[in-house]
């Protein structure tokens, strides 16, 4: 299998099939998905940054870094959100090629520490990523674990 991570900074022709991907994913409103990537090719900050890993043209996952995931803690910024594998690709370790390609994304433009909301346990932590806290996302009662990874910073 080949395929390759594209960040949308690098490919902002990829902005309305991206966001369609992610949109039909998640099931979020198309326009949050513009609005954050319209804002992500701003260039004003690293944040907020969008990937996908593509093979043969089609995107097989992806996942974007937001300020915050729809959670009460805005204190812990900024967000791994999204992450998503085609159910045909998953075993693969393309989630974990994505998310760390993103660390080292992140890493190089000067962010040290990257927070994600999930309801998974056993999974992140495969990648280096650790329990933090409880979060509550909006529109839930129950929370959510919110995991924390420390970033080497790259020059």
């Amino acid at each position: 299998m080949t395929y390759e991570i594209i960040r949308l900074t690098d490919v902002p022709t990829m902005k309305i099939t991206m966001s369609q991907w992610f949109h039909e994913k998640w099931g979020i409103p198309l326009e949050a998905y513009e609005e954050s990537m319209d804002s992500c090719l701003l260039g004003k900050g690293a944040v907020p940054e969008w990937y996908v890993a593509v093979e043969n043209g089609h995107i097989i996952g992806g996942a974007g870094v937001i300020e915050n995931d729809f959670h009460d803690r805005c204190d812990l910024t900024p967000n791994v959100c999204a992450l998503y594998v085609e159910e045909n690709y998953r075993g693969r370790g393309i989630a974990g090629a994505i998310l760390e390609y993103i660390c080292r994304d992140m890493s190089r433009r000067q962010i040290d520490t990257l927070y994600l909301v999930t309801d998974h346990t056993s999974f992140y932590e495969r990648y280096g990523w650790k329990y933090f806290t409880d979060v509550v996302c909006e529109g839930e009662i129950r929370p959510s674990r919110m995991y924390i990874h420390k970033l080497l910073r790259k020059k």
